[in-house]
């Protein structure tokens, strides 16, 4: 399997730790997670060509995967 870049442990490694210890006790954040986890995955299919899909739908993914990377951080920095 080919590396997929921008997962969470890579955008944030100074908050690895904290990433798995909430990913463990908070469903809120596993969900968010989890979420931005199938559609980084989905992103880079379709950057790969293994999925085809419009410019549009790409562009929509990936402010959805900003917003979903942007409320995770928040969290994160939280404490």
């Amino acid at each position: 399997m080919s590396h997929t870049p921008h997962e969470l442990a890579e955008e944030f490694p100074e908050f690895a730790d904290k990433l798995h210890a909430l990913k463990t006790s908070d469903a809120h954040f596993a969900r968010l997670a989890d979420e931005y986890h199938e559609l980084n995955r989905e992103i880079h299919r379709i950057e790969t060509d293994t999925e085809p899909a419009s410019d549009e739908y790409q562009t929509e993914l990936r402010k959805k995967r900003m917003a979903l990377k942007d409320e995770i951080y928040a969290l994160l920095k939280d404490d």
